[in-house]
């Protein structure tokens, strides 16, 4: 018999699994709970408090998810155990007791080291300044994968990002910094490690001093928790890393300030130091440098194009300085030397950077191009202030304008690109700034309220939550009773009900009553910063269309300066010998000069910027505005995947169907009241973890109005027979409960009529479960679980979308194909297990299809990661959502068509982006190059051609920025969108 593994995870639960981790609305409450008599001695019998204690066992003999069941049902019933969840696919059992009682349930249990405690990665995430073009993205990433110890690096253009993957016992995030600085751009950290928790702290009367710092740091270090300490004496900064379970901020500032004899005043640094403020410092920089450099360039232009027309104003720009250097060439010359050289030096610098890695970006074009013209026009008017007979003809007009237009460009970029990640600023957003915190006494009464900084919650806090207030972090409800709007974190439009024992998530807004919450989760563990963090990883992620931007990108600089060099030769050679009519040069120039207005032109005309801003910022709109709508899309793989998907299939139960099984019917073949007949069924099957199981049991309870968690009699040698059903030993009574094929096998006869009420449920879509007592059917149970609000009109919409629908289930045929009859698929797969479903998916692959799989179990989870795009269910198994590409958050199977929509959408929109960027510089530079001067004498001046430039890529971010629009298929709007709330 093979060995197996479960992962048991130890989190807060009670001993029904359903009054905790059910976010489903209830139908009526109980009355008002109150606080029990040792409320805090209760919690922490049941290991509710203080740090938790876990072990690794290898289980052996097991062969299937109902000995799964059985190990875990007796897991739990042990005294100090929060709860053990069950999780077959990962292979590990951890739990807080010890292994004689899983060899109590008839298994081998061996004790192994516990890999999971301490990652092996980490995820750092550095803000890069100084990007320009894809170029300078693939020259840092290039640098950042080449580093010892780094796994896996990502840098998106777009959000000035980089994310990289790295062990932490080889290199440091300060090295990965310094390998960021190496490449010639600025890194500055935004986050660290995955797994940690980081707070950073104010600390009034800190001292620049070795002495007072250390005496912080050895504090702080001191505290259990603690992983790392870092002060920043300038900014009076103390950063903290630690693990929540154990610690937390109110901890932090009660050590600072209780050293160094009351010293020292601590509180949360204030808002300013993330991502929003660096982007709006760098919007701040680039207004104030194009404010800057249009005040010297105004008069510039001015002198240059407006004042040589305007009488008495050109006789004094005309009036001789030097020979034959004039006022205004003089004025034009001082003016543009600030533009070019001290407001233009960030090309200066970025061109150096990326010339000594061996790479050209756009601001090698701008450099080129600027100084091209400012020192042609220097030795213009130098000849001209030496010579009594020669004119000069100067181009300071053209360098300040092209910095001037360019720094316009890239601030109206930044405000654009800033625009695109709105998405993530909204989620943060949701966060209160301020929380309730409730002190209890040793009875579980209230002593006192206390409003603290939401940042401030530690793991195990008690928060009021008053109507209309935001929840200020995940946990699980006390007392009270109310109704929570969740639409901001998981779409779902109607408020669900809360009551005790219900989970709540952070950001959400509490309606009409008062809420007492236990801190379960805080900081990054948090669901929203889960989120977040998904959208942010999804919006760094780069789709493989991107690749064709990367690789041009590569030759695309040096290929401008060469054909750049060409044109100016072939115009100026041509001048040289006579290769065209003098009447075609402007009379205020000469052919060289002439030649290299062109050459110039065709320099500044080239856009790199807009082909490497193509694909990120439209998907950057596209995951953001996924998020908004409850669509979890990680990435651009994932959208560009999506949205060439013809082929959908669809996991059974808990996909198109409600996944919550009901009895519907009940026939009896024997007189005997029926409270009897479920008391029986009800003491064998609570023994059970199937959903049909547990169906039964929520059925029998409504026999027991009167208690909320009634006790069922005793049953013993208690046996699950897997895919079968169960036999037990109740009140001296036989049971056998499953289908039929278990009937059979016992040797038990099934009359007609059982047979035809067999066949009936089956035809009706329901699971027919048979009764034996004593070896005599005594009943069938009609099970049904029901389909969700427009199934049958969604596989209708995706029929003509011409995208396949086929059905996987693990649920018998006849089931099977009711269910698929009724919502309208042809393609049905019975009676599969996990492995057969990834199966299929692949022979799907194999025969041309491009495979969507949609799923909520860990059964799916091999069939998620084998489809081409996974979907998994938001109110699935954690494990489903983290194999899946997508994740509908609000559990709607209509947004499946949302996700396939707006991936064809977002993907239509990065071909337009493509086509104006090709297209752009396919047709921008020939005209630069002057191949409609000869014909109808139209030339491209350098500033205009700048301009245009500088157009182009705000162009495309603006061209993404239209995604945020998107509004999903009518079609969808006219369904009748609910839930079935089963009674």
């Amino acid at each position: 018999m093979a060995a197996k593994l479960i992962s048991l995870a130890c989190i807060r639960g009670e001993s029904s699994s359903s009054s905790y981790g059910n976010l489903s609305p209830r139908p009526h409450y109980p009355s008002m709970p109150k606080y029990p008599k040792g409320f805090l001695s209760l919690e922490q019998e049941k290991g509710m408090d203080g740090p938790e204690s876990k072990a690794l066992f290898s289980v052996v003999g097991m062969t299937c998810a109902a000995c799964a069941g059985s190990v875990e049902k007796a897991v739990k019933r042990l005294p100090g155990i929060r709860e053990a969840v069950v999780d077959v696919m990962n292979n590990r059992a951890q739990t807080e007791t010890i292994r004689e009682t899983i060899e109590d349930v008839g298994f081998q249990a061996t004790l192994v080291e516990d890999e999971t405690n301490e990652k092996s990665t980490y995820v750092c995430r550095i803000q890069i300044k100084g990007m320009t073009c894809t170029s300078c993205s693939t020259t840092v990433e290039s640098a950042l994968q080449a580093v010892p110890g780094v796994l896996k690096a990502r840098v998106a253009l777009a959000t000035e990002e980089a994310e990289i993957q790295y062990d932490p016992k080889v290199i440091s995030y300060n090295q990965l910094i310094e390998a960021v600085q190496d490449t010639g751009f600025e890194g500055i950290l935004i986050s660290t490690g995955e797994d940690r928790s980081t707070i950073h702290l104010k600390v009034e009367g800190l001292r620049t001093s070795t002495n007072s710092m250390r005496l912080i740091e050895n504090s702080l270090q001191a505290l259990p928790g603690v992983q790392e300490v870092d002060i920043d004496p300038e900014l009076s900064k103390v950063s903290i890393s630690y693990k929540p379970d154990l610690t937390g901020p109110r901890n932090f500032i009660e050590v600072i300030e209780s050293t160094g004899s009351g010293h020292f005043k601590a509180m949360i640094f204030p808002q300013g130091g993330g991502r929003e403020s660096l982007r709006e410092e760098e919007i701040k920089q680039y207004y104030r440098s194009f404010l800057w450099s249009a005040v010297f360039t105004i008069p510039v232009f001015l002198t240059s194009m407006v004042f040589m027309y305007i009488p008495g104003l050109k006789d004094v720009m005309d009036t001789k300085v030097v020979n034959m250097l004039t006022v205004g060439e003089l004025i034009r010359w001082v003016l543009s030397t600030p533009v070019q050289f001290i407001i233009g030096r960030r090309f200066y610098t970025g061109s150096y950077k990326a010339l000594r890695h061996g790479s050209a970006n756009m601001d090698v074009l701008i450099a080129l191009g600027t100084n091209a013209a400012y020192f042609y026009s220097v030795y213009s008017v130098l000849r001209a202030a030496t010579s009594s007979n020669v004119k000069s003809m100067d181009f300071f007009e053209t360098s300040a304008m092209l910095i001037s237009f360019i720094l316009l460009g890239k601030y109206l970029e930044v405000l654009a690109k800033g625009k695109t990640s709105e998405a993530i600023a909204k989620l943060m957003d949701l966060s209160p700034d301020a929380a309730i915190l409730l002190t209890l006494d040793s009875e579980g009464n209230v002593e006192r309220e206390e409003e603290i900084d939401s940042r401030l919650i530690q793991k195990n806090d008690v928060i009021k939550i008053i109507p209309g207030a935001k929840v200020a972090s995940d946990g699980y409800v006390i007392w009270g009773q109310s109704h929570v709007n969740e639409s901001m974190v998981t779409g779902e439009a109607r408020p669900v009900a809360k009551r005790k024992g219900d989970t709540v998530i952070g950001g959400t807004v509490n309606e009409n009553g008062v809420l007492h919450i236990k801190a379960t989760r805080v900081g990054s563990e948090s669901a929203l910063a889960q989120i977040v963090r998904l959208v942010e990883s999804a919006q760094m992620a780069k789709a493989p269309v991107q690749k064709v931007a990367d690789r041009i990108s590569k030759f695309f600089v040096p290929l401008v300066i060469v054909v750049s060099f060409s044109t100016w030769l072939a115009w100026f050679l041509a001048g040289k010998f006579h290769g065209y009519p003098k009447s075609w040069i402007p009379s205020s120039m000469d052919s060289f000069e002439l030649a290299l207005q062109f050459g110039i032109s065709v320099m500044v005309i080239a856009c790199p910027c807009a082909l490497g801003l193509a694909t990120p910022t439209a998907v950057m709109v596209g995951t953001g505005v996924g998020a908004s709508k409850g669509v979890l899309i990680k990435g651009g793989q994932a959208l560009e995947s999506a949205y060439k998907v013809n082929c959908i299939v669809f996991d059974k139960t808990g996909t198109l169907t409600m996944g919550k099984p009901v009895v519907v019917n009940t026939r009896l073949f024997r007189t005997m009241a029926l409270q009897e007949f479920y008391e029986l069924v009800a003491a064998a099957e609570v023994n059970s973890e199937h959903p049909l199981a547990k169906a039964i049991v929520e059925y029998a309870k409504k026999f027991r109005e009167d208690e909320e968690n009634p006790t069922w009699p005793e049953a013993q040698d208690f046996n699950s027979i897997t895919g079968h059903g169960v036999k037990a030993i109740v009140r001296n009574k036989e049971l056998i409960v499953g289908n039929k094929s278990l009937m059979l096998e016992e040797n038990i006869v099934v009359p007609v009529d059982a047979e035809e009420i067999l066949l009936e449920t089956e035809g009706l879509a329901q699971t027919g479960i048979l009764v034996a007592i004593d070896r005599k059917l005594v009943g069938v149970v009609a099970i049904s679980d029901p389909l969700k609000p427009s199934a049958a009109e969604v596989i209708s919409i995706l029929k003509y979308m011409k995208i396949r629908s086929i059905m996987v289930t693990g649920d018998n045929w006849g089931t099977a194909k009711s269910i698929a009859k009724e919502v309208g698929i042809d393609t049905v797969i019975a009676e599969a297990k996990p492995e057969h479903k990834a199966e299929r998916v692949k022979e799907l692959q194999a025969s041309g299809y491009i495979v969507a799989m949609v799923g909520d179990g860990i059964n799916d989870s091999p069939a998620l990661v084998a489809a081409d795009v996974g979907m998994a269910i938001g109110a699935g198994t954690d494990i489903a959502i983290e194999a899946a590409d997508i994740v509908l958050m609000k559990s709607y199977l209509e947004d499946v068509i949302t996700a396939i929509d707006l991936s064809r959408k977002t993907f239509s929109r990065i071909r337009l982006n493509y086509i104006w960027a090709l297209g752009y510089n396919i047709i921008g530079i020939p005209i630069a190059a002057g191949v409609l001067f000869p014909s109808t004498r139209f030339r491209l001046p350098p500033w205009i051609a700048g301009a245009a430039m500088a157009a182009s890529s705000v162009s495309v971010v603006c061209c993404s920025l239209l995604l945020k629009n998107y509004r999903r298929p009518k079609v969808l709007d006219n369904l009748e969108i609910g839930g079935v709330i089963v009674e």
